[in-house]
């Protein structure tokens, strides 16, 4: 036992009892558990003074105690850390701090044994926005019967024991009461109509004490759900047990924390639509935000708790169509006028304004055509915007609404309006061609949005659209949450480089660089995306305040979000600033390849290998009989027949600049293949070089493939496969995984929304234990499995911690993939349908629905299926060519995000028969709440049998077969 030395300030000994921590938990060698808490005795939050637990084995577990002296009457809040062998912290349980408390009555000198169990990040999803406030709504709304602190322990006798039971289940109806149940004549004996009734003591938490004797150990028991109707939901798996220790000396008090009651997992079901793409009666031209209300009523008639969206921040940089693409945000803060109903602006239609009432009539016919008009819908909003608010700004402005709304948000809404004002003074987003506003400095901001300012009204129409759009999402988000559905935002990953963020905050970006993705399943030759990478060092010194501050923002209106390439809080694809495609880049942060580390294995020529490989005969293959005057504009020539860049072409964009040129002067016929080809050559290198330290290099991805690797001698290419492998697949897995550990927490704790990771790809080791570990649902899609060995995902044996959906807005939809390709059609009807019969060419309704419904029977916790695979159930809205509903094609750097449903909401709500057949889809895959069961007289009868005949949730035991979750009905 650890003694504290516990003394009153004069010197005296005070009455003190002994807390012991009892935790069983799984470590490698070198790692430890250790609790650390608020108060002094627990290390006051410092990890390197908590209580350091030993480990023993206990019936095949490896369990964790320790304990510690405390005073009477002490309280504090504690939470367990698993450390290595200098106490630096290697993970934490997620979840709240628990509480400890000592009773009034324990007397002097005895011991409270508190039994553990680690808390996991999914241990935390219940207390989300999206299940406590939506879902499991109803629960929160029952009184608190009896507090934790209101326990009272009392034994009487010598060999009683007092035993606190406590449990978590965030989801109950009123009617509902939580019991636990057991082979004691206290639990009942297996008779519910005997069981323990427990208390409500808030927070999802149910409680019961009751004082045992020896010879009711061990003890064998069960928590279940228990109504007036005399139905029941009892713990699924094993019977939960409590021994005695009789080597040791047994507390007579024990304190059970025995986390989530273990139900059947609740599985959701959701769809997922583009703000834009939204269509309905009212909007003008493209998807606004009170059309979400009529998504919604959709979604609640269709059987779905989920509508989810892309993202939805203002992309005004370059004021074109260009800005149609949602990731890459002028603001990460500010919403896109894009989605203002202007017709909402104003609550009355006097005389005056009639004539702007024509002009949106006459804008619909215009605008509310086939797909999205970027370009023309933004002008019509903002042009009718300006006029009302040329009517109503003093009403707007000194309204006690926009009062608030402005106080709330002015921290980011003053620059976002004045870089909006300067942006269009400018005629450019680009900053640094700004003049002396290209430097941010508050000052500068004041002066240009003072009252007094000539620019002032202006900088106000920034306020007053803005306002107006937060109203109506606002709007429309308490409307989601009220009936039950939760919506689900996007964070992408990156923001432009031409943004408000950048601009304000530059230190937190390493502008000379850009993001992207090396090659996978949606490009063999990776991406740019042009967004500047995070400087995270500097991000770290004020705890990630720029992401708080955006997730905070996000949780105003979304109850869920989805993490754009969650990878890049793991490692980021970086590429140098001059690069035009995403092939030649390297990992952020990665461990180099350091020159000394080659040397010793023999690779001594750099300039060979991080230089272009250029032969002649590379160019005459190439260019055919246009080689000479390739050659003589873009190269110089060295020895051997070797080519280099010449110094004004040696970058991509600078290769693409000169092409230009010569195109212009007629020298160069205009041909997207030479760009191509020189493209190819520049990144033909089998080692990247460090552009901060020319002593370190990064293997260049898939270098088998070039020429450069191909002409090496057979020694050189052995040990260079070695280390590109070791890079790749080995080499960075602790740092990465340490990484998303310093950030992703940080995302977590900000707001209380449900987070998911979109993590396709290169999906490193590391990843998918940290997303467990965290508490974060992954996403899985049929046609990019994660498994090397299979051509199709199979989503009866997806995990639970994931959203399974048949295809997303990076892909084709699930008719247009059907139908790009026969030999893929076969092989997936042989194995995914099992059958070698002919599959149809088109994706009818019926294999729609066979898709559908195996998403749907998935042990996914969700399942999301884009809107678009949702009409193919029905041939009526199948008259539309399929390849015209894919959102995005990620192989396209400029894609024209423009889609827009073919068909009103007004029209699906009328659909009964789609609404039926989606219902039917749902519900009967178990996506809806299962029904309490009739309660025999005894659940078991004789201890250990029990488990043989359950009946849970009206399955046999033994076909209960999905994963148990906390995220429980």
């Amino acid at each position: 036992m650890t003694n504290w030395g516990l003394l009153s300030s004069s010197g005296e000994s005070v009455k003190s009892v002994t807390v012991s921590f009892r935790l069983p938990y799984n470590t490698h060698w070198g790692q430890s558990l250790l609790v650390c808490g608020s108060e002094s005795l627990l290390g006051s939050w410092n990890v390197k003074k908590g209580l350091l637990l030993s480990p023993s084995h206990q019936g095949g577990e490896l369990i964790w105690t320790g304990t510690v002296a405390v005073p009477a009457g002490f309280t504090s809040e504690y939470s367990y850390f698993l450390v290595d062998d200098q106490r630096n912290v290697l993970r934490w349980e997620m979840g709240k701090k628990r509480p400890l408390f000592i009773p009034e009555g324990i007397k002097d000198g005895e011991v409270l044994a508190f039994h553990d169990l680690w808390q996991t990040g999914s241990d935390t999803l219940p207390f989300r926005s999206a299940f406590k406030h939506v879902i499991f709504g109803k629960s929160q709304m029952l009184n608190i019967e009896r507090p934790l602190s209101a326990i009272q322990p009392k034994l009487d006798e010598d060999d009683s024991i007092f035993v606190h039971f406590k449990i978590c289940c965030p989801n109950i109806e009123d009617d509902l009461k939580v019991y636990v149940i057991g082979s004691s004549s206290k639990l009942g004996e297996w008779k519910i109509q005997n069981a323990l009734k427990l208390s409500y003591a808030g927070d999802s938490i149910w409680h019961a004490e009751c004082v045992m004797h020896h010879r009711d150990f061990p003890l064998k028991y069960r928590y279940c759900k228990y109504s007036k109707s005399e139905k029941i939901a009892l713990e699924t798996g094993s019977n939960r047990e409590l021994s005695l220790n009789p080597s040791k000396v047994t507390s007579r008090y024990i304190f059970l924390s025995d986390g989530m009651m273990r139900e059947m997992p609740w599985r959701g079901a959701g769809v997922a639509i583009p703000m834009f793409s939204v269509r309905s009666e009212d909007d003008l031209g493209v998807g606004e935000f009170l059309d979400l209300k009529l998504v919604v009523d959709w979604a609640v008639e269709s059987g779905f708790h989920l509508v989810q969206l892309l993202p939805i921040n203002d992309t005004s940089v370059h004021g074109m169509w260009w800005d149609s693409y949602p990731y890459s945000s002028l603001s990460v803060f500010a919403l896109h006028p894009l989605y203002l109903r202007v017709q909402a602006l104003s609550d009355c239609i006097p005389d005056n304004i009639k004539v702007i009432c024509k002009d949106i009539l006459k804008a619909k016919e215009e605008l509310n055509k086939k797909d999205v008009d970027y370009e023309a819908a933004m002008a019509t909003k903002l042009s009718i915007a300006k006029r009302m608010f040329t009517r109503d700004k003093d009403l707007i402005l000194n309204s006690s609404s926009f009062q608030k709304f402005f106080s709330e948000n002015e921290e980011w809404l003053k620059p976002y309006a004045a870089f909006c004002f300067l942006r269009d003074f400018f005629e450019t987003s680009d900053h640094s061609q700004w003049g002396r506003f290209s430097n941010f400095s508050k000052e500068k901001l004041e002066k240009l949005t003072a009252k007094d300012s000539i620019h002032y009204e202006i900088i106000c129409f920034h306020y007053y659209v803005q306002f107006h759009l937060y109203s109506q999402l606002s709007e429309t988000a308490e409307y989601a949450r009220k009936k039950g559905v939760i919506l689900k935002g996007d964070l992408p990953i990156g923001v432009d480089r031409n943004s408000v963020d950048t601009w304000v905050y530059p230190n937190l970006f390493r502008m000379n660089t850009s993001t992207g993705a090396p090659p996978d399943y949606f490009d063999k030759n990776g991406q740019n995306w042009g967004f500047p990478t995070y400087n995270w060092e500097e991000m770290s010194k004020d705890n990630y305040a720029w992401w708080r501050a955006r997730l905070t923002q996000m949780a105003k209106y979304f109850t869920a979000y989805r993490i754009d390439h969650i990878l890049g809080f793991f490692r980021i694809w970086e590429l140098p600033d001059h690069a035009m495609t995403g092939l030649a880049g390297k990992f952020r942060p990665s461990i180099p390849l350091s020159k000394e580390e080659l040397e010793r294995v023999g690779i001594w020529d750099f300039n060979r290998l991080s230089n272009p490989y250029i032969r002649q005969e590379f160019l005459k293959e190439m260019f055919g009989d246009s080689w000479p005057l390739i050659a003589s504009s873009f190269f110089n020539k060295s020895a051997n027949n070797q080519y280099e860049f010449k110094e004004d072409c040696n970058t991509e964009k600078k290769i693409a600049a000169k092409l230009k040129t010569l195109t212009e002067k007629s020298l160069l016929g205009t041909n997207d293949n030479i760009q191509r080809d020189l493209f190819e050559l520049i990144k033909n290198i089998v080692l990247i070089k460090d552009p901060e330290d020319a002593t370190k290099f990064y293997p260049r991805f898939n270098l088998e493939d070039t020429s450069s690797f191909r002409d090496l001698d057979d020694h050189s290419k052995s040990i260079l496969k070695r280390l590109y492998y070791d890079y790749y697949f080995h080499r960075q897995e602790d740092l990465w995984r340490r990484n998303a550990l310093k950030t992703l927490p940080v995302l977590l704790n900000s707001s209380d929304m449900m987070a998911c990771g979109e993590d396709l790809g290169l999906i490193p080791s590391c990843v998918h234990p940290v997303m467990q570990e965290l508490g974060l649902v992954g996403l899985r899609i049929q046609r990019m499995p994660s498994e090397s060995d299979l051509e199709f995902g199979i989503p009866s044996q997806y995990s639970y911690m994931t959203v399974c959906a048949p295809s997303c807005h990076d892909c084709s939809t699930l008719r247009a993939w059907w139908e790009e390709d026969e030999e893929r059609r076969r092989r997936y009807f042989k194995a995914v349908v099992g059958t070698d019969e002919l599959p149809p060419s088109k994706c009818v309704p019926e294999v729609a629905h066979f898709i559908l419904r195996q998403h749907v029977e998935a042990p996914s916790m969700w399942a999301i299926f884009p809107l678009q695979d949702l009409l193919a159930l029905k041939e009526e809205y199948t008259s539309r060519p399929a390849a015209e509903e894919t959102i995005n094609d990620p192989t396209n750097p400029k894609h024209y995000w423009r889609y827009r449903i073919h068909v009103t909401f007004e029209s699906l709500m009328k659909d009964r028969e789609l609404k039926a057949t989606i219902k039917d889809l749902v519900g009967g895959s178990g996506r809806s709440y299962p029904q309490l069961e009739e309660a025999d007289a005894a659940l078991g009868a004789p201890t250990g049998v029990v488990d043989k005949n359950l009946v849970v949730n009206g399955l046999p035991k033994e076909k209960v077969a999905v994963q148990a979750s906390p995220v429980s009905v």
